[in-house]
């Protein structure tokens, strides 16, 4: 099979790396991909978002599977666009439609949805600007921390938590009034906050049946101890100590089956990952978001310890026949540091030589922001690498991975020192 994925990042460049290893695998392109995707397939140079330079390159390269990485062309309808070209009917695509893709493109809906189908998550409001009044009026009887929601793509930076009334109420203000966040702020959902332990889900789908595949937990802060400002994602580990036999059963019964149900019901047929960001509250998993791909870094702990053909997986979710298929998955536990440009998650400089990558040992390097230049690879993003190691205990894993952060250098980096160790200590 000819393979095209659309994306850039790290995420990306773990799907390259899985399905370079498939015997299934013929010709494999990355658009625009980056200097790791370089390494194991064909970068185009496309915009993930140019939808007929895409279906272009799908005809001139014989492209038999699409696989779309990112959120932003899916909540802007590359599947519909490519249902739409009749030569291009028969072309097999792992990603949701526009409709489905709603889940993660407008919190509102997602939020409804759960109600709807009766799913676990934090009770909440959605106000617009015209609401206003209506929404400041709910937030002075509200519970503190408070937790506000830009209802579409914001790039990861649309959650705010407010720990008093006056922040709340002039975050609501400036992102409704103030248009902080866009047109992606034009609804906010106002959100009980939820004490517990975060972790993320993964389900395969092809419409009618499901795959679980290996949950993960991911580091959003970019200061050791959970500090500092979000970012995209600065570490992940699978699988996850506090998820046992008991709680993911929960999970499925009580999350994964619904959800599929009400897409089911809603005549919309899912065929792609759906995340599940989870909170586990005494015990209990309530949804704080669905995304409608894999996440970031969280894919790159989940691929490594997948033992079963990606392609096939792949090709069996686009064509319906999950069912045919068993998920095999290593009992190791993988973790990986993302390294940072210095600045980062604020603004950074591009352009730095990184050096060092050819000594590492027995970690993948999953490039996330880089390009190659002038005979060097050099960072172009604000997450750079994602350093991944495996290993037969949470301890050997985890210093696996600092060890190769601390052995890549380029000019400013950062990353944090404490992936994996919260989960240590929660273990023992």
């Amino acid at each position: 099979m000819n393979i095209l994925i659309l994306g850039s990042g790290g995420r990306e460049h773990a799907f390259a790396w899985k399905l370079a290893q498939s015997p299934l695998s013929d010709k494999l392109f990355v658009a625009p991909g980056n200097a790791g995707t370089a390494q194991v397939a064909t970068n185009l140079s496309i915009s993930y978002n140019d939808f007929p330079a895409i279906a272009e390159a799908v005809r001139t390269n014989a492209i038999d599977l699409l696989i779309v990485g990112p959120e932003e062309p899916l909540v802007n309808g590359v599947v519909d666009y490519f249902r739409q070209q009749p030569d291009l009917v028969n072309l097999l695509i792992v990603g949701p439609d526009a409709h489905g893709a709603q889940l993660e493109g407008s919190k509102d809906f997602s939020k409804q949805f759960m109600l709807r189908y009766g799913i676990p998550t934090a009770s909440s409001q959605t106000f617009t600007a015209t609401t206003i009044e209506s929404g400041l009026a709910y937030l002075d009887g509200h519970t503190l921390p408070v937790v506000l929601k830009a209802d579409g793509l914001a790039a990861g930076k649309g959650v705010i938590i407010a720990e008093n009334i006056t922040d709340a109420k002039s975050t609501l203000t400036d992102m409704l009034d103030g248009q902080k966040f866009g047109a992606a702020g034009s609804k906010v959902v106002v959100e009980q906050f939820l004490r517990g332990i975060e972790l993320s889900v993964f389900v395969l789908s092809d419409g009618v049946n499901y795959k679980i595949l290996p949950e993960a937990k991911d580091y959003k802060r970019i200061g050791e101890g959970d500090t500092g400002l979000n970012t995209g994602g600065m570490g992940a580990v699978s699988p996850v100590v506090f998820a046992n036999e008991s709680f993911l059963r929960k999970v499925e019964e009580k999350v994964v089956k619904p959800t599929l149900t009400g897409l089911q019901k809603e005549g919309i047929v899912y065929k792609g990952f759906i995340f599940i960001g989870l909170m586990k509250v005494n015990g209990e998993p309530y949804v704080i978001e669905y995304n409608a791909r894999m996440g970031d870094p969280e894919t790159e702990v989940v691929l490594p310890r997948i033992q079963t053909d990606f392609a096939e997986l792949m090709v069996a979710t686009a064509e319906g026949t999950l069912d045919k298929i068993a998920v095999q998955v290593s009992p190791q536990t993988a973790v990986t540091t993302v390294v940072v440009s210095g600045g980062y998650p604020d603004d950074y400089e591009k352009g730095k030589i990184i050096s060092e990558l050819e000594r590492l040992e027995d970690v993948m390097a999953f490039h996330a922001g880089t390009m190659a230049h002038n005979g060097h690879v050099v960072t172009n993003g604000g997450r750079v690498l994602a350093l991944t190691a495996q290993a037969n205990s949470l301890e050997n894993a985890v210093r696996k991975s600092q060890e190769a952060a601390r052995t890549v250098q380029f000019d400013g980096k950062q990353y944090r020192r404490d992936i994996g160790l919260d989960l240590i200590r929660y273990a023992d």
